[in-house]
This record gives structure tokens, sequence and C-alpha cells, in this order.
């Protein structure tokens, strides 16, 4: 099951799923960058892909950011194929606006996207999985989800509601993997850069992934970079869980998270003057 799978990096993870031998469920709105309209055919011209390539596949057109919505993406999974065993969370929109002139809309919206978009099909994922393992079924299940570098370790300015939203993500996949183990569940995130139609339409990065790359050149910036990686974290045989990986071009790369940096202490109640000389101290 890939969310966002009509176009971009989502259409590379549903492709490559289903050349490995996954049924896919191809989950997409079809809509505008920004989140609004609708239209099943990006879905659905992936299904035809699939299809057309020996593969199986359904479309699913329903809106993830709606808890109805990802349990019906989840149901039509175990009906269509008689069970579920890979989530991949992809789905995504951009409302970009410096912090001073974001409305409660812009943030709501890619909130309501991303962030709860994950949680929706992680919980509806998870509560059938978990209903498995308690009638004493052995799961092995994966789900990956779709942080970013500018949630992680390169924030953009204007994006405080794709950032946000992207390192709830990190640390939501850091806390489903503790809980699921138990059930049979692996759980990983991934922080992908490549060129699809919400990078080449963010500001200042346009330019970057644009460039023409001569004919027969690797291609540091092609979608398709990405979904190998998937495509390992979802195969029964890995181990790995609770991990977040940057991937670009050939490159993966651990993401550590927050880590302790140095410490200031006190034998006794702080004073604020105490704070600023040990601060002011410790940073010359």
């Amino acid at each position: 099951m890939v969310t966002g799978a009509g176009r971009g990096i989502g259409r590379e993870h549903a492709l490559l799923l289903a050349r490995e031998g996954a049924a896919v469920v191809v989950n997409d709105l079809g809509g505008d960058n920004d989140g609004t309209g609708a239209d099943a055919g990006p879905a659905q011209q992936v299904v035809d892909e699939i299809v057309a390539a020996g593969g199986t596949a359904v479309a699913n057109t329903s809106n993830v950011a709606t808890w109805a919505g990802a349990e019906q993406l989840v149901d039509q999974a175990i009906e269509e194929f008689g069970g579920l065993h890979i989530l991949v969370n992809n789905a995504g929109i951009l409302r970009d606006a410096f912090i001073a002139g974001m409305t409660e809309e812009q943030w709501d919206a890619v909130i309501a996207v991303h962030l709860k978009g994950h949680a929706a099909c992680l919980q509806h994922a998870a509560a059938y999985w978990k209903g498995r393992s308690k009638a004493g079924d052995e799961v092995a299940a994966s789900v990956i989800n779709t942080a970013s570098a500018s949630g992680t370790f390169m924030p953009n300015a204007g994006q405080a509601n794709y950032g946000a939203a992207k390192a709830g993500i990190a640390a939501m996949t850091l806390v489903a993997a503790d809980e699921l183990e138990r059930y049979g569940v692996r759980v990983n995130a991934i922080a992908p850069i490549a060129r699809t139609r919400l990078t080449l339409a963010t500001p200042g990065m346009g330019a970057l992934f644009a460039q023409e790359i001569p004919a027969g050149e690797f291609d540091p910036f092609a979608p398709s970079n990405i979904a190998p990686l998937v495509g390992y974290l979802a195969s029964e045989k890995t181990t790995v869980t609770g991990k977040v990986f940057a991937v670009q071009g050939g490159a993966i790369t651990e993401l550590i998270g927050w880590q302790g940096g140095r410490t200031i202490e006190t034998d006794g109640p702080w004073e604020i003057d105490d704070i600023a000389d040990q601060l002011v101290r410790k940073e010359a």
C-alpha cells in the first residue's frame, strides 16, 4: 500500500514493489501541489503501467488526511489481496509561507496530509496487524514513512508547517517502531531528496532540481534513486527498525536525531545571571 503513488517518488515506490512481486494498492487523491482538487487519473495510470508490465495493482483515491479515508484504504488492501504486509506513507502537499504571514488554513492543510495522513494509515494498519498477532498469526510487516531534510537536518525558510510535520513523522516513526515490534512490525522512515513537482515548486530549490542532466549520465535527483531503499526496508528479510535514513542520488545516510550537547550545572537553584555567565563562558 503506497500513498501519494500517482506521481514522483511514490510512483517509483509502487513500480519497484510491483516488480519485486508485491500486489500494490496505488493510492493518490490526484490533487494539485497544494492539496486542492482531485483526479483519479494519476493512480489509475500507475496501475495500468504495473499491469502492462505483468504486475498486480489496484487504484485507490481515498483522502488519507481523514481517519475514514485511511480506514477505507487499509480495508481495500485486505479485501483485494487478503492481507497487508507493507505500508509506504508518502502522500504530501506544500503550502509554503513565512511564519508571520502563514494562515491557519495553510498550517492545518499541510499538517493534515503529512502528519495526520501518516498517523491515520499507520493506526488502521497497526490495528489490523495487532489483531492478527493476537489471533496467533505470525506477522512480518513493514512500514516506511516519509520524513524530509526540511524536518530533520536542513530546515528550510518558508516551510514551518512542512518542516514541523516532517519532524513529527520522524519522531512518530521511532515511537511506532518501539510499540509495534512486539506484533512483528518494523517501522522506519526515509528523508528523500529528489526531483518532484513539489521540490520543483519549492522556493530556492527549483533551479537546482531543474538542471539538465546529459543523456547517459547518472541523474542524482531522479526519484527512481529513492525506491531501492524502500524496497530493502519493505523486505521481510530485513531486520532494521526504528531508523531514519536520508537518501539522495547514490548516498544513504542514517540520521541520528537530537543529541545532548554542552552541559552547564549548578549545585543549587539556578539564578538567571548564573545561567548567562555559564552559557557565555561555555560558548567562549
